[in-house]
């Protein structure tokens, strides 16, 4: 290998690396710009060690997000199964953890911002977004928390699938997110299977009695909470994209935790204003398990929501925010498995049918990022090979 033709590999890798530190979705198809640089977070063009590296710390996030995610949907469920009633309370320690985000910023070394992007951002314009993101983050929380206490685990888990519907709309009009026939086909699916478990309410599967007028209220609210999942995610990369604009772990986490501490904020003054709080000692003291178990229960809560942050801002980081979605969406077809198990919720052909429908469609959604990343490696190739 000759010198020269080395520094000109480097000079186009630090190129591309700087270009790729200010995207983090994955493009949705090859663009002028996007031939000479693979998807952001691709590693195509990494060193064999830093491949290994990227894979492995990919690998990671992804369990993160799908054994946090499972563990807290459940958690969930029991806390209200075995006696606990507040939804305010159930929507608290969705975000209440999130104090743990702190060790992240204290083991991860200072990332220079190479370009110099985002150090200008005024700072009020940031606390105006944050606060923003915050309190949508707390309302869709509210909206998860009362969808999880009128509906059995099973068939919250696989309406929860419709955000990856909700991704492809609000990531077309806002960061222009190219539909193709595969994500056209996964949206339908995706809707289908929603539609056949809305359609499906047999009033002997009732949650402890609830009527269904509340399953309808449950179904309804988890569904708006879906959209407003895949709304937040596409607006934080549209605050990276156009304001923040740095794309280092450091700058991802500091959106996490300061949205999530607004959140909590406003978790505990919903609790303090609807009177909740009057109930929360009596609901510990008839808890079931116990007292221990109550407060166990919410302890764990937290913690496996911020394991599944964790997984999230990691996926965020490496990948895209889109990619992100689509790892959540795939691991819950994992919950009703466990909830049929647990809390005996039954598992009907109707569910089944409605849970094959929702994988099929993410393996189609799956398959067109497959291509587009197929497309830009072999567009990058091109680019080098030309070079």
């Amino acid at each position: 290998m000759a010198d020269a033709s080395s520094g000109a590999t480097t000079t186009t890798n630090a190129a591309s690396t700087s270009n790729a530190e200010v995207q983090i979705q994955i493009p949705a198809g090859p663009t002028k710009a996007e031939a000479a640089a693979p998807p952001a977070g691709a590693p195509s063009k990494r060193s064999g060690a830093k491949n290994w590296r990227w894979w492995m710390m990919v690998s990671f996030d992804v369990f993160f997000l799908v054994a946090g995610q499972t563990s807290a949907t459940l958690l969930g469920r029991y806390y209200y199964h075995q006696g606990g009633s507040s939804k305010w309370v159930s929507s608290f320690v969705q975000t209440a953890g999130f104090p743990i985000l702190f060790l992240g910023l204290f083991c991860v070394p200072k990332q220079p911002s190479g370009d110099g992007g985002g150090s200008d951002t005024p700072v009020a314009k940031l606390v105006v977004i944050y606060i923003v993101l915050g309190l949508i983050i707390a309302a869709d929380d509210m909206m998860y928390a009362s969808g999880l206490k009128y509906l059995p685990v099973s068939t919250y888990s696989l309406i929860c699938a419709s955000q990856l519907s909700f991704n492809v709309v609000f990531g077309y009009v806002l960061n222009s997110q190219k539909l193709t026939g595969l994500i056209l086909n996964a949206v339908v699916l995706l809707t289908l299977s929603d539609a056949l478990l809305g359609a499906n309410h047999d009033e002997t599967e009732d949650v402890s009695g609830i009527s269904r007028r509340n399953y309808l209220m449950g179904f309804l609210l988890t569904l708006g909470a879906s959209g407003t999942y895949s709304l937040i995610l596409c607006l934080m990369q549209l605050t990276f994209e156009n304001v923040i604009k740095k794309h280092t772990f450091t700058a991802v986490l500091n959106m996490q935790i300061y949205t999530a501490f607004v959140a909590t904020v406003a978790s505990i003054i919903g609790l303090f204003a609807s009177g909740e709080w009057r109930t929360v000692r009596g609901e510990m003291y008839t808890f079931q398990s116990g007292q221990f178990s109550y407060f166990m229960t919410l302890l764990w809560t937290a913690v496996s929501w911020q394991i599944t942050s964790v997984g999230v801002v990691g996926l965020v980081f490496e990948v895209s925010s889109l990619f992100s979605n689509v790892i959540s969406t795939v691991a819950l077809p994992i919950v009703p498995l466990f909830a049929v198990i647990i809390f005996n919720d039954k598992m009907d052909g109707i569910k089944v049918i409605a849970m094959l429908i929702a994988i099929w469609g993410f393996v189609s959604y799956l398959m067109q990022h497959y291509f587009d990343d197929r497309k830009a490696r072999k567009a990058s190739a091109g680019g080098e090979g030309g070079a």
